[in-house]
């Protein structure tokens, strides 16, 4: 006899109960109402764990990014409302991302262009080509300039060795001395009056990496050490850790800073041997494919057997497939209004004491003691 009506749904899961959209809806709103299978229910999920879990008072969150989306807008708009909301404590993101956001302190903006341009008449007119954003050729002299001098001028006051987050802290400092008017666009800036550290992977991968060569070349280098860089974010993650709390990260595309800000826990437990179970709650938000073998595609659960994730926290990870420039805003969106402001655990500032926690550590229980 045919059944009327709606009948239970198989399993322990719930039905799939979309709503109608309708004029005036606030994005979370949306997303929960709306958004429920395939790459749109991963989002959800993804949303819905940042905000229901990640978003605690207890939990450090850091953050890797990977491709050119400081000039498609996501640091203005994005990175630097959550960097104001507490919810980012500690950042790890290739160099040309942090170069290209010096741009705005120098009185460049990118425009909106198209990607079949003629690249050989933009190179003519002096216009850079990021797929279907503009800007002027001039925005990387001035910027390149502005680098070397203020590394030249400062060199003598920065510890030494330093790390790659006390040159973004500097270069973040300065671009509140020369141009205050547009702190609050500099994801630098941002970062830097919040005590929020900026590090990246790949220091020499980047235009500002090529300027500090060139001051090699001068004869006065810049005493920077990017083995600082490991032990300075392996500490942020140790040091929570420690307390009782838990480590998340928030991974916007993949790269070399997605495997930076994972590789703490093998430092930990592999190189270091100190006890620690993994990262407990992980987002990635990427276009790439796990089947590659490439790290960008690299899952949670795979990323157990490295013992960079707990083992007992695969519930708490989310993988959603995508553009970041599309997903983040709405992100970016549903957290801001589903979560109150954290305050500012100012990693920036307690740098050297989380390492020298770390280095005492390994000296009285790890390998050091062993070896």
């Amino acid at each position: 006899m045919k059944k009327h009506g709606r009948s239970s749904c198989p399993g322990s899961r719930g039905p799939l109960n979309p709503r109608p959209i309708q004029r005036g809806m606030a994005v979370d709103q949306l997303i929960e109402s709306s958004m429920f299978s395939f790459n749109a229910g991963t989002f959800r999920k993804a949303c819905e764990l940042f905000a229901g879990r990640m978003a605690r008072d207890n939990v450090r969150i850091g953050v890797s990014l990977a491709g050119a989306l400081v000039p498609a807008g996501i640091g203005r708009s994005c990175l630097i409302p959550l960097i104001k909301s507490g919810l980012i404590d500690w950042i790890v993101s290739t160099g040309a991302n942090l170069y290209h956001d010096l741009h705005y302190a120098l009185g460049y903006e990118f425009c909106e262009g198209h990607s079949a341009a003629d690249d050989g008449d933009l190179r003519e007119k002096g216009i850079i080509r990021i797929y279907d954003i503009f800007m002027d050729y001039h925005a990387l002299l001035d910027t390149d300039a502005f680098i070397r001098e203020t590394l030249r001028r400062e060199r003598d006051n920065m510890p030494a060795p330093c790390s790659s987050a006390d040159i973004h802290a500097l270069l973040g400092r300065e671009v509140i001395r020369i141009n205050p008017g547009v702190k609050d666009e500099s994801l630098l800036a941002v970062a830097y009056e919040s005590g929020v550290p900026v590090h990246t992977s790949s220091p020499a991968d980047s235009s500002i990496g090529m300027n500090m060569a060139a001051l090699m070349l001068e004869g006065g280098a810049v005493p920077m050490e990017t083995h600082r860089d490991i032990n300075e974010v392996t500490g942020y993650v140790y040091d929570i850790k420690k307390q009782g709390g838990r480590s998340a990260v928030l991974l916007i595309g993949g790269g070399s800073p997605k495997n930076f800000v994972l590789q703490t826990e093998p430092h930990i437990q592999e190189v270091l041997g100190l006890p620690e179970d993994g990262h407990d709650f992980f987002i990635q938000f990427t276009d790439a494919r796990p089947d590659t073998g490439g790290l960008s595609g690299a899952t949670p659960s795979e990323a157990v057997s490295w013992g960079k994730i707990d083992p007992g926290a695969l519930s708490g990870t989310v993988v959603s497939y995508g553009d970041c420039s599309l997903m983040m805003p709405f992100f970016t969106s549903y957290v801001l209004n589903r979560t109150e402001p954290r305050s500012l655990s100012r990693l920036n500032d307690n740098r050297g004491r989380l390492v020298e926690q770390l280095q005492d550590d390994y000296r009285e229980t790890g390998n050091f003691k062993n070896s």
